[in-house]
């Protein structure tokens, strides 16, 4: 047997419709707010991440040095502890912007160095050279897997070396040259786990508008010390060859190298 009272049941049925009409209202209202979040995230534009990598070039210095037509061309075969005994100064650092897939690079590399050397009949001659590069590149990122990607890019490398060769007593001739060459670079980065990672660089250029040839190339391993602190090693080599008017500049530097990463 069961007692029915209208007036409870007719209650109960304005409850059950009020509940189910504020259930339809929140649910609503929350699609809404996530609509609404989702859209704001879309238009509003994603932010640069920079980061900053001042790091230490244990570089030797190689090649031949001609600073003007009918002056002494000089060897110079140095290793770091040799061009260290004789290095006058030296700043290396690069850094990176990157947007949604475009990224741009940089970097600067400066060092002066003096070497003697030994020249036919018993002269000696003495080399002093002070050589600055800027690297400026621009490409776009491809993601090849969740752990890789690379960066295909193009731009400037722009030179200022300055070269004085002096054989005491007799002569002595120096040059400042100031020159842009046109490279070509490609970046691929491999996430080793989920505190180390590899990145290999190269890149060429020159082709005769600046420059005969540059090319460069680097790798290292990655370590993250801390959530925007990395720690790298690795082994760099650049190259230019530049001859004009009777001058020669015609030297690498190649050595490992030791930076710090600072991600923002």
């Amino acid at each position: 047997m069961s007692i029915t009272n209208p007036v409870f049941s007719s209650r109960l049925k304005t409850l059950a419709t009020l509940g189910a009409a504020l259930f339809v209202s929140a649910g609503v209202a929350a699609q809404t707010v996530v609509d609404q979040t989702a859209a704001a995230q879309t238009a509003e534009p994603q932010a640069w991440r920079t980061q900053l990598t001042p790091y230490v070039w244990m570089t030797g210095l190689q090649g031949y040095i001609q600073p003007v037509s009918g002056a002494p061309t000089v060897h110079v075969d140095k290793s770091f502890s040799d061009v260290l005994e004789n290095l006058d100064a030296a700043f290396f650092v690069s850094g990176s912007a990157r947007k949604d897939r475009w990224v741009l690079h940089g970097d600067f590399s400066h060092a002066s160095t003096s070497d003697g050397a030994s020249l036919p009949l018993g002269l000696s001659a003495r080399a002093k050279v002070r050589q600055s590069s800027l690297t400026l590149t621009g490409g776009y990122n491809w993601q090849l897997a969740p752990q890789s990607s690379v960066d295909l890019m193009g731009g400037v490398r722009l030179w200022d070396i300055h070269a004085h060769v002096q054989v005491p007593g007799v002569a002595a001739a120096q040059s400042n040259t100031s020159f842009v060459d046109p490279v070509v670079a490609v970046r691929w980065r491999y996430d080793l786990g989920s505190q180390w990672s590899s990145l290999l660089y190269a890149d060429a250029g020159g082709f005769g508008l600046g420059s005969d040839a540059t090319w460069q190339a680097l790798a290292s391993i990655n370590y993250q010390w801390r959530d925007n602190i990395y720690l790298s090693l690795g082994y760099r080599h650049l190259s230019v060859d530049y001859r004009s008017g009777g001058k020669r500049l015609d030297f690498s530097q190649s050595g490992p190298l030791l930076g710090v990463t600072l991600k923002y």
